[in-house]
């Protein structure tokens, strides 16, 4: 038996206490930085079975880090637990049927996300006792990856630079090693407070913040043809200033989120979002105010990292399902809404694996991806932002992802909800557990991979890490 099979086959013989993990933080679902439940679940776990728990990681409430062993080198598996609003759905059930009206919902898999996390350290720790080599594990607990970003606020305060490396993983859509960049990310709440009036019998007294609003979102819109055309800008009126016409609306507040694929550029286009801010309160003479809610790094890749992830992702393979989950899978995934094409959503025609995924998913017909993406390493960029990317930023970092939602399920679906709680999930989310396993074994096992990674690293971070969060930001709950 080699030393990774002491992880892989604990993992196995123990992975009905991971999916029960995965099940009841599906059943919380609490939304960012509101974890309460979920991260005392986790903390409670670890507690019990002997692991050095630290609690409010950099005064940040849900979370923490559970550590085992001694030494180096020092690897950190990551972890997420947040929900999101609007997405309550019933568990493995194929159609749409909301489990609490209005509810919250794991539309991106974090419960699964966070347990499989936690079985992989639990993995490498049984590695270590039978073992007894040197060098140590930190499961880390992060909240508010959809809104709160813990890791990018633990970045900007230099936490991740004591890690040797950072192996982490993600439900998706398909079992692949993540490769390329993502887009950097930030956060604003914009608020405008004006003077109540009459809208008939005297709008001359009133000052609108929804007009200020309304002035901003225009402002914005003329904005969008002279940025960078990869760049984005999106919103969200949070507070429309009541329901009354013919009230002058006093309040009103509106969210944005800028991304730019570098930082810098991120940060110059959130200014130029500012000053069409302050102008909107300028026309309409009402008072603005600007809380910050997070800001996001690109993802540095590293090809080091990748390899030795994709090598581990091969010799575990692709679980085997019964009949029973291909049919239900067909029915979950041919009842997804506006599917764009064939393929899966994260796939498109000018990826270098297009034919590819094309063919052996038999022509984007298959409603499950049971197959593994080949390598390819990527420079290019992902639309989405995470803040996996601020930890990239601080110490060599790699992600995989494994197949746990229906083939052309979006992101943020009930679809995904309901599979977050089916055996196709639970059966990935003990595959990304073993994967990131064995991915760390390598690491404890050949240093001369971590020095490698730290070449690669060193060279791709040399102008340095600029955090896109204040220095006196704070995690804020939407």
């Amino acid at each position: 038996m080699g030393t990774k099979d002491i992880a892989i086959n604990y993992i196995e013989e123990n992975k009905d206490k991971f999916i029960d993990v995965s099940h009841k933080i599906w059943g919380y679902a609490e939304l960012s930085l509101q974890e309460y439940k979920s991260a005392k679940l986790y903390i409670e776990k670890f507690r019990e079975d002997g692991w050095d728990v630290e609690e409010n990681l950099d005064g940040i409430e849900t979370c923490f880090k559970a550590s085992y062993g001694n030494g180096h080198p020092i690897i950190g598996i990551l972890g997420e637990f947040d929900a999101l609003s609007g997405l309550s759905q019933v568990g493995a059930s194929p159609v749409r049927e909301e489990l609490v009206p209005g509810g919250t919902g794991h539309g991106c898999g974090h419960s699964m996300l966070g347990a499989g996390s936690m079985a992989a350290a639990y993995g490498i720790r049984k590695y270590l006792e039978e073992t007894g080599n040197e060098g140590t594990i930190i499961y880390f607990g992060c909240p508010g990856e959809e809104g709160g970003a813990s890791k990018a606020f633990l970045a900007r305060d230099g936490y991740w630079k004591f890690l040797d490396s950072a192996i982490t993983w993600h439900p998706g859509v398909l079992n692949e090693v993540v490769s390329g960049s993502s887009n950097s990310c930030i956060q604003k709440e914009y608020t405008f407070k004006g003077i109540a009036a009459h809208a008939s019998g005297a709008p001359h007294l009133g000052r609108s913040a929804l007009d200020a609003v309304q002035i901003m979102n225009i402002g914005v819109e003329f904005l969008r043809e002279h940025m960078d055309p990869t760049a984005r800008i999106h919103y969200a009126i949070l507070d429309a200033g009541g329901v009354s016409p013919n009230v002058v609306q006093p309040i009103a507040k509106v969210l944005y989120m800028v991304r730019s694929n570098k930082v810098r550029d991120c940060i110059a286009l959130q200014k130029r979002v500012d000053k069409i801010a302050e102008a909107a309160a300028m026309m309409t003479e009402t008072e603005l105010s600007v809380r910050f809610i997070d800001g996001l790094a690109n993802l540095v890749s590293n090809k080091v990292l990748e390899q030795v992830a994709f090598n581990n992702l091969k010799d575990v393979g692709v679980p085997e399902y019964t009949e029973e989950e291909y049919s239900f899978a067909k029915e979950l995934d041919g009842n997804v809404e506006n599917r764009k094409s064939g393929l899966p959503g994260d796939i498109n025609p000018e990826d270098d694996c297009f034919e590819y995924v094309d063919e052996i998913s038999e022509h984007g017909n298959k409603p499950f991806n049971d197959f593994i993406m080949p390598y390819i390493h990527k420079t290019g960029s992902r639309p989405g932002s995470t803040d996996v990317g601020d930890v990239s930023w601080l110490t060599p970092t790699v992600q995989v992802h494994t197949a746990c939602f229906v083939a052309h399920a979006p992101g943020h679906s009930w679809q995904n909800v309901s599979c977050g709680m089916s055996t196709i999930g639970d059966k990935g989310l003990i595959q990304a557990a073993k994967v990131l396993s064995g991915t760390a074994i390598d690491l404890f096992e050949n240093p001369e991979i971590i020095s490698k990674a730290k070449e690669e690293f060193d060279r791709k971070t040399k102008e340095g890490f600029l955090s896109p969060v204040p220095e006196d930001a704070v995690p804020t709950i939407i």
